[in-house]
């Protein structure tokens, strides 16, 4: 498999998508795949308390065919600064109202920056002009690293230090197919394309059976999502009993 990394692909079939196994990524790999690209997922231990989205992320990578799905081992905790890399508490019940106006414990220095640096290094290897990332600036937890000026910056500024853009042979274009979507136009765009959201999982504070907590802002918000699209919530909530 490492050689297959190494070897050069179509600039136009190849995308390299950010991919956590969650509602967002996974519906972001869809639509990457939908648009007729050879997918290259990438995703990212970075002993995060909620590692059990990376089985999540195997489980959807497996069934949705990626070419390639590199998982990357990155030590934030030892810089911690979030409640998703320390035994900080992760917030609880906080009103759908209050989100999006205030960055949360839950941030992580620098996340979205770091992993698009590896995504860039690792187009740039496989001749790729695309990546994919799932951000989304209507719900979401107000995290400065998923709004669409924070995306144009990044693209302005890898167009100016990768060597194919520098030399005018491709240039990287950031695809945020979820940006202006509601989590519940998200669901019903990935039921759309044949998505199980059985398979995914967000919960930032699950228990050691991997069941949501149901209380944090991702399960909020993903709560919020299927009450909106009209489907059934698959995920195994603490609450509900099931094992």
């Amino acid at each position: 498999m490492a050689n297959s990394r190494n070897k050069e692909v179509g600039r136009s079939k190849a995308a390299v998508v950010l991919f956590s196994g969650g509602v967002d990524s996974t519906t972001c790999l869809a639509i990457a795949r939908e648009e007729g690209f050879e997918l290259y997922a990438l995703s990212f231990f970075y002993h995060q308390r909620h590692g059990v989205e990376l089985v999540a992320s195997r489980r959807v990578a497996a069934q949705l065919g990626v070419k390639d799905h590199l998982v990357l081992e990155l030590p934030l905790n030892a810089m911690g600064g979030s409640a998703l890399t320390t035994g900080m508490e992760v917030p609880k019940d906080v009103p759908l109202e209050e989100m999006g106006n205030r960055i949360p414990v839950t941030y992580v220095p620098a996340r979205n920056i770091i992993f698009l640096s590896f995504a860039l290094a690792w187009a740039e290897v496989l001749g790729s002009q695309d990546i994919f990332i799932g951000v989304n600036a209507l719900d979401y937890s107000g995290y400065p690293d998923c709004r669409p000026q924070f995306i144009a910056a990044y693209e302005k500024m890898a167009n100016l230090g990768l060597r194919a853009a520098v030399q005018g042979e491709s240039r990287i274009k950031i695809h945020t197919p979820l940006m202006a979507l509601t989590k519940g136009e998200i669901i019903l765009k990935g039921c759309g394309l044949g998505l199980d959201y059985g398979l995914t999982h967000s919960c930032y504070d699950p228990d050691r059976a991997g069941r949501a907590c149901g209380r944090c802002d991702s399960c909020v918000l993903r709560r919020k999502g299927f009450e909106e699209a009209g489907v059934p919530d698959p995920t195994r909530y603490v609450s509900d009993g099931r094992v």
